[in-house]
């Protein structure tokens, strides 16, 4: 099919040289396919606040890329959020992605705010009309949710605290998604919902991040993968075809957008994108 929507890239902050060159090429390579923007994960706790700042920065200056970052709830006081958003708003970042997060590691006490609907509030209040947020959402519903109808009800007061979109965590059943669309139209909510694609790369890191953020992978992919043994190529193929024909299914069933989650590697996303071309 030809990509008909707009598409985005998701990054992360690095931290050493090696990495630094790695987002560069990477950047470099995803750039040629004109994204819409690209975020970058937040970098959280301690020195550590600084890498998504430069990260944008360098998305912007040194790629030419409208760059989102991302901003978290965890860790952060009112006053650290406040003059992090006088910063992007310096650097002319128009777009936001809002989250709540997870606690990073070794960190004693959350932030002055405990939800997303209350950062994006906070957002609001300080800088109203500027930035575009974006939210966060669950087709499959999120890992710490009381019920899936508590999760729809949280994702709902993130929309009417003042978000212009959502981003899905990545899943690998597009009916999920449909489902999800469709329960919070009928509950009210407007805001486009844009598919969070994964590529598949290295399927053991697959199998553990779904394992800890609730994505389920279905049981004959797992099958199918594991048949492959070490055949590196036919695992390359199969991943490719199978994520670039749920992309094409999601785009045909009205997604607005594809937002590929990276990991800062543009071989497993230039595969998908080459079959939707």
């Amino acid at each position: 099919m030809a990509l008909r929507v707009p598409i985005s890239f998701e990054f992360y902050p690095p931290k050493t040289d090696e990495q630094r060159v790695q987002l560069d090429r990477t950047a470099a390579r995803l750039k040629a396919h004109d994204p819409e923007y690209v975020s970058c994960t937040f970098g959280a706790g301690g020195s550590t606040l600084s890498y998504t700042p430069e990260t944008i920065q360098r998305l912007r200056e040194h790629h030419g890329l409208p760059s989102a970052p991302h901003v978290s709830c965890m860790g952060g006081t009112r006053e650290e959020l406040r003059q992090l958003l006088k910063l992007y708003r310096a650097l002319d970042c128009k777009r936001i992605v809002a989250l709540r997060g997870d606690l990073p590691s070794g960190m004693a006490r959350m932030g002055d705010f405990r939800y997303a609907s209350e950062l994006v509030e906070f957002i609001r209040t300080e800088h109203d009309g500027w930035f575009h947020i974006d939210v966060g959402c669950y087709p499959e519903m999120h890992p710490q949710a009381d019920d899936a109808f508590a999760d729809l009800r949280h994702f709902k007061a993130k929309a009417d605290a003042g978000a212009d979109g959502a981003i899905t965590q990545y899943f690998y059943n597009a009916d999920a998604y449909f489902r999800f669309v469709d329960d919070v139209r009928r509950m009210g909510v407007t805001l486009p919902i844009v598919p969070g694609i994964m590529p598949i790369s290295n399927f053991s890191q697959l199998r553990r991040f779904s394992d800890a953020c609730g994505a389920e992978i279905p049981r004959w992919i797992t099958k199918r993968m594991l048949a492959y043994g070490d055949d590196a190529e036919s695992i390359r193929s199969f991943a490719a075809e199978f994520v670039a024909d749920m992309c094409s299914r999601l785009v045909h069933g009205g997604a607005p957008a594809l937002h590929f989650y990276t990991l800062n590697l543009s071989k497993p996303t230039l595969n998908v994108i080459e079959h939707l071309t």
